[in-house]
């Protein structure tokens, strides 16, 4: 039986570490946190948006950008590092910024999309839903700008085009919101669920698997290699050995992969979010919403209002900007000021490990006993069971379930 290490205990990691278990690897799983899921996967989004998956990078997003950043509350921020890994993302980024590659891109992770929607099913005798907070409600996107708005009904492809008054029928927290929207799409099938509380659902199912080693606490610090072959993986918990390695370990990813000779094209695009109670009486979206042109997201998760939002580009850096989480909750406020108790808000903020084309790599890398599972950015919950999927297939020396045309490390 061929042992692996996977290192990284964010809802990739542990997703990766299922899969593997599943057919037939045992695992050890390496995590720096005191708790599982604790980074990233802690308090995200929620969403699990199978179907809305378009890319960042696409034309007309550098001359967005720039206006984003001159707006007080826009959803972008930027800080120059001295750091050359920032520029060269942001040069393979602006690369892809073309209609072609957007739409290429997109088809690949709508597969992504759909196939990991079936890899969730599949737990569903495993991990109850109901343990996380598990709801298919739909996804309603909303536009302020009528020609945005006109753009996304031609391009619905199956979506159910509303008008402005049909979404706050649809979705009865939006009515505050009403004057200033033009309309919305609305797809069926789309979820909400807590990624944390999945986290920790699935970290038990493992310990009680009966080819899992068990978790080691420790930070991972190099790999190292002999002759040029990958022998040990270097930690703060000592030197640990394996038959493979399965790098997902979020942003900390790419310095990692640093120590062993390979360059993984990350950069930690920094999110926000805010949780609030929702009391009796409080009229929470049961649909999960997307403010388009401001790029909020809403979604009911259990008895919590979630808000999440925002991309800022300044490093390593996860502490809360005050004036962020200010600005984030003015937005909810004003958006939906019935929804639940802004007065007893918390709020978050993490580093979502980003690849120029928003598309994970997952598979192989030129050490043969490394593996990737990475630069999932925002969508991590979303397709953390497919391309765990994705994974264990290759590792095993099958054909992957879907192309890896675009999800591969590209040298």
């Amino acid at each position: 039986m061929r042992e692996v290490i996977v290192i990284g205990g964010g809802v990739v990691g542990l997703a990766s570490a299922w899969w593997l278990l599943e057919a037939g690897f045992g695992v050890t799983l390496l995590e720096a946190g005191a708790t599982l899921g604790a980074g990233a996967s802690f308090r995200n989004g929620g969403q699990l948006s199978y179907r809305y998956v378009a890319p960042f990078a696409d034309a007309g997003v550098p001359l967005k950008a720039l206006r984003w950043l001159l707006q007080k509350d826009g959803p972008l921020r930027f800080r120059l590092e001295a750091d050359r890994r920032q520029w060269r993302w942001l040069a393979q980024f602006l690369a892809h910024c073309n209609a072609g590659t957007h739409r290429r891109t997109t088809a690949r992770l709508l597969q992504l999309g759909e196939l990991s929607r079936a890899a969730m099913g599949r737990l569903d005798g495993i991990l109850p839903k109901d343990e996380f907070a598990w709801r298919e409600a739909g996804k309603l996107v909303v536009y302020r700008s009528p020609t945005a708005f006109a753009a996304a009904a031609r391009a619905a492809a199956g979506g159910e085009v509303l008008s402005a008054a049909e979404c706050v029928a649809r979705e009865p927290a939006l009515a505050a919101a009403r004057p200033v929207l033009a309309g919305g799409v609305f797809n069926q099938g789309e979820a909400v669920a807590d990624c944390h509380a999945f986290c920790v659902g699935l970290g038990q199912r493992l310990r009680a698997h009966p080819r899992f080693r068990g978790v080691v606490r420790g930070d991972a610090r190099r790999f190292v290699l002999e002759s040029g072959k990958l022998r040990w993986l270097d930690t703060s918990a000592g030197m640990l050995a394996a038959d493979d390695f399965v790098l997902a370990a979020g942003i900390r990813s790419r310095t990692l992969a640093a120590t062993a000779g390979i360059y993984l094209p990350l950069y930690p695009l920094k999110g926000y979010s805010l949780s609030a109670p929702v009391r009796p009486g409080d009229v929470a979206p049961d649909i999960s919403v997307t403010d388009f042109e401001r790029k909020v997201l809403y979604a009911r998760i259990g008895e919590q209002l979630r808000v999440a939002a925002m991309v800022d580009m300044v490093g390593e850096d996860a502490s809360l900007d005050a004036g962020r989480i200010a600005g984030l909750l003015r937005q909810a406020r004003a958006v939906m000021p019935q929804a639940a108790d802004y007065g007893q808000v918390s709020a978050w903020a993490g580093l979502r490990p980003a690849t120029p084309s928003s598309a994970p790599i997952i598979g192989a890398t030129p050490l043969s006993k490394l593996w990737l599972n990475v630069g999932h950015g925002p969508l991590g919950f979303t397709f953390a069971c497919g391309s765990a999927s994705i994974l264990a297939a290759v590792m095993r020396g099958e054909a992957p379930p879907i192309s890896l045309e675009g999800l591969g490390l590209q040298l």
